[in-house]
């Protein structure tokens, strides 16, 4: 990726970027021997799996459905992506052999709370931030 001029995130060493003429970022997420792509724009996505083509074996999975083990719902009517944990919650539960039967309480973020565009990282600094933040890794 740094050969194809990405940067890569010092928060977390699989997230790499890079800032196209437009002014938007395209991201890109390493892990082993799988990659996920970010951007608006399907063509600019393309044009990296074609250069990356040239230099690697690559089979194209489709859209992904999993990401750093959240479920990733997409609804294109309302525009809105969706990001679950449920699965991995399970897993916690069960290793803690905590079975349905438990009180449920209340998250911190207020019922009519709606995350908005205009809430976006507007640097980059903050988009890695938050990347580290999401992938859980150390500073």
């Amino acid at each position: 990726m740094r050969g194809k001029k990405y940067i890569g995130s010092k928060y977390n060493l699989c997230v790499y970027h890079i800032k196209l003429p437009s002014g938007e970022y395209i991201y890109s997420f390493l892990y082993v021997n799988d990659m996920l792509i970010a951007f608006k724009s399907i063509s600019a996505i393309d044009r990296l799996k074609k250069q990356l083509s040239f230099e690697f074996e690559m089979k194209e999975l489709g859209k992904e459905k999993k990401v750093f083990d959240m479920k990733i719902e997409r609804n294109k009517d309302s525009g809105k992506v969706c990001l679950t944990q449920k699965g991995y919650l399970q897993k916690v539960l069960q290793k803690f052999n905590i079975n349905g039967n438990m009180k449920s309480v209340s998250t911190l973020l207020a019922p009519n709370f709606k995350f908005k565009a205009t809430m976006s990282p507007s640097a980059v600094e903050e988009s890695e931030y938050v990347s580290c933040i999401v992938c859980h890794c150390s500073r």
